[in-house]
């Protein structure tokens, strides 16, 4: 297991959020903004927290935020710009859409580190997540690349660098879950207190 300390937590907050109608990130659960509950869960994993978002309303929770270096390219751009703000090798990303995520879980995936894979990223159901996952910083240069060729898919960046695909069980399936719309927030909510 590393030291939290050799990791930073980088959150993807920079999306236009088409489908939720709002920015996702500031969207209330239980009286917590979206992002609120991911810095929880995220805390007790990592030494520093970086918030890539081009809303300054994210400053308030205390966090470093830093605007996306290069505008409207998705969240593979939210990931070259928080790699390179990071001080660290290894690196904890999360989309801003899930709000359900724990400490536990990304205690599996910060467990998983090894210096075999640059990224170790999340698999549900044989569907890969991205979006949670441990990149190293080495994988600024190629996202740079990739990005300069019109690419913005996180999905994109695994096929160029040795991945382990973290198989998540489903015990976890809520905690993994992104929302993405109104409809899943209401559904998921409902699924859980039933």
């Amino acid at each position: 297991m590393k030291s939290k300390h050799n990791i930073t937590g980088i959150i993807l907050a920079g999306g236009k959020s088409s489908r939720m109608g709002t920015d996702k990130g500031l969207m209330l659960l239980h009286g917590k903004t979206f992002i609120e509950h991911i810095i929880q869960a995220l805390k007790p994993t990592v030494d520093e927290i970086i918030i890539v978002a081009n809303n300054d309303e994210y400053d308030r929770f205390g966090e470093t935020r830093i605007d996306d270096l290069i505008q409207d390219s998705g969240p593979l751009a939210g990931l070259f710009s928080g790699l390179k703000r990071s001080k660290t090798d290894l690196n904890l990303v999360l989309s801003c859409d899930v709000p359900f995520i724990t400490t536990r879980v990304l205690r599996i995936v910060t467990d998983a580190a090894s210096d075999d894979f640059e990224i170790i990223q999340a698999v549900y159901k044989n569907e890969s997540l991205p979006h949670i996952g441990l990149y190293r910083k080495k994988c600024m240069v190629k996202s740079k690349e990739l990005l300069d060729q019109g690419e913005k898919r996180l999905r994109s960046l695994a096929r160029h660098f040795k991945t382990k695909d973290l198989h998540i069980d489903e015990v976890y399936e809520k905690n993994i879950q992104n929302i993405n719309t109104l409809q899943e927030l209401k559904s998921l909510l409902n699924e859980i207190e039933n």
